[in-house]
């Protein structure tokens, strides 16, 4: 840090490596204070994880979707900026049971609420009591002890108390679909970091294209931006006199820089630790291998029509007040995915109670063995309901590990025979809806689309960062990875780098660069600490 102090007021040459979103805001807030940046990307485009696909001839995101919460989120300004349109929907859902029936309305409602209200108790119990809660107690334990409390054998007075458990903890492995990862393996310690921005979850019905654009600008324009060039060894000073740091690629270039930041995806960061030379210290290394890093998937359907959203064929409920007071009040924000969790305002929408949910859930399916023997539970948003002509004919499925990582394995080993494989895999499922005709054109898909990442290398084979059991200092850790290794000049950036509420989320990679940028700023005395810290005084210091 000393020799920043003697070049105070020089501009440095930064490293970025990847141009992710966390790479392209870092180079950003570099580049308006003049700051020479050269971004490594190894892939041909920018975005990383925000990236678009065609299922048929529509245009999807095989990223994020979401906007995780409405409480200054410098996304949501984006969003707004781009006039990116958002969507959100009432509070009903679909369920259908093991044997694929479809739960009454009245009664998954009532089942949701009570999910719910023991999610809002787990929240509370993991923020009063993380510090003595052991390390392998999971949310699935939690959940289990509440639900015997609540529907014991012995009450009389409560009917099919065992059925209903059984029900209830169908439904809880919905939580998978939040954190990538199996309930069972989430831990109650940290369940409080799964936490997110106070405020709604909206759902982009288009894309994040217009945005991405928007966050990639001053990058493309202004930054040496050189795609193909993954980076394979970043040789740093290890705090000793030569203060450059060099950077190889390889195809053969080796460049030297004053700073380097790193923002790979936290899976490839820990498969990957020997990039440094010398190597990392041994608590930084401990803190990356640490946190588990899940495999969120999603694969697109889309039809000629969308057959299950024929008005007339399904009658619903948006959802009762204790749902909405619930959801709104004693649940934490989350990374919603297939559920609704903060995903309206206080008043209910009035949507039409004659389409199709937007939500799906298939439990524990007993009806799918050939393609299905372990039971996975399947869960789709219903890509129809969409308003304002946003919708179109498609059932957008998200899965996880181990599902996620078993279905991208057999994609990655046949792609000649990947639509075949996935209508056969989620056929069991689409065909219980509304109005499904085998024998109608409007039944049959015309197009699947996947998007893999848990087999994409550069992705570290994986979505985000989890808090699994067995974990012990999960914090300590994020704080770890985000203090990096200023007396190197090495910084790392990324969503499992930002404030504890953003963590896994699109707008912790975005908060992260700019921390990491300001951060340098203010090493070389370009920005005062005043600045850097007034400047974010709406970003959470959790």
């Amino acid at each position: 840090m000393i020799d920043r102090i003697l070049r105070k007021g020089s501009r440095p040459h930064v490293c970025i490596v990847g141009a992710g979103v966390a790479g392209l805001r870092c180079a950003d807030v570099l580049l308006q204070h003049d700051v020479k940046v050269t971004i490594f990307e190894a892939r041909n485009r920018v975005g990383g994880r925000l990236y678009q696909g065609k299922v048929g001839k529509h245009l999807v995101d095989l990223g994020p979707n979401w906007i995780h919460g409405t409480h200054h989120n410098p996304i949501l300004d984006l969003v707004k900026e781009t006039d990116t349109s958002t969507h959100s929907w009432d509070y009903a859902e679909a369920v259908f049971n093991r044997m694929g029936s479809l739960i009454p309305d009245k009664r998954a409602t009532e089942l949701n609420e009570v999910l719910w209200e023991i999610i809002g108790e787990a929240f509370k119990y993991s923020n009063k009591n993380s510090i003595s809660i052991p390390v392998g107690q999971s949310l699935k334990e939690f959940i289990e002890e509440k639900l015997l409390e609540r529907y014991p054998d012995s009450d009389t007075r409560i009917d099919n108390a065992a059925e209903t458990r059984a029900i209830l903890m169908d439904m809880a492995k919905w939580w998978g679909s939040f954190v990538g990862s199996p309930f069972e393996k989430q831990s109650l310690k940290f369940f409080w970091l799964e936490e997110t921005i106070d405020g709604e979850n909206l759902f982009i019905p288009g894309t994040y294209e217009k945005v991405l654009t928007k966050i990639a600008k001053p990058a493309i324009e202004k930054a040496l931006l050189k795609f193909d060039s993954k980076v394979s060894k970043i040789t740093s000073n290890n705090g000793e006199n030569d203060t450059c740091i060099k950077v190889k690629t390889v195809n053969g270039q080796i460049k030297e820089f004053d700073e380097v930041v790193v923002t790979t995806p936290l899976g490839y960061l820990q498969k990957n630790k020997t990039l440094f030379d010398p190597p990392l210290p041994k608590d930084l290394q401990e803190s990356i291998d640490a946190p588990h890093y899940g495999a969120l998937d999603k694969v697109y359907v889309t039809f000629k029509s969308a057959f299950w959203n024929t008005a007339g064929l399904y009658s619903h409920t948006n959802g009762s007040e204790l749902t909405s007071t619930l959801v709104q009040h004693a649940v934490p924000n989350l990374t919603a995915t297939t559920t609704q969790i903060h995903t309206v305002p206080e008043k209910l929408k009035e949507n039409s109670a004659e389409s199709w949910p937007g939500f799906t859930h298939w439990l524990t399916p007993e009806y799918a063995l050939p393609t299905n023997p372990h039971h996975w539970n399947q869960e789709s948003v219903n890509m129809a309901s969409f308003t304002n002509g946003l919708g179109h004919p498609t059932l957008l499925f998200y899965i996880h590990e181990p599902c996620s990582r078993w279905l991208a394995e057999k994609l990655k080993s046949d792609p000649a025979g990947q639509q075949k494989f996935l209508e056969s895999f989620f056929k069991p499922y689409y065909s219980l809806l509304p109005g499904y005709d085998e024998s109608s054109t409007d039944c049959q898909p015309l197009d699947f689309l996947a998007t893999q990442w848990a087999t994409d290398e550069l992705a570290g084979e994986g979505s985000y960062m989890n808090f699994q059991i067995g974990v012990e200092a999960a914090d300590k850790d994020i704080e770890r990875m985000r203090y990096g290794m200023p007396e190197r000049g090495i910084w790392l950036a990324g969503e499992h780098t930002s404030p504890f509420v953003a963590v896994g989320t699109l707008t912790g990679a975005y908060w992260s660069g700019e921390g990491v940028a300001k951060r340098i700023l203010s090493a070389y005395g370009i920005t005062s600490d005043e600045d850097s810290e007034s400047s974010m005084e709406n970003t959470p210091k959790l």
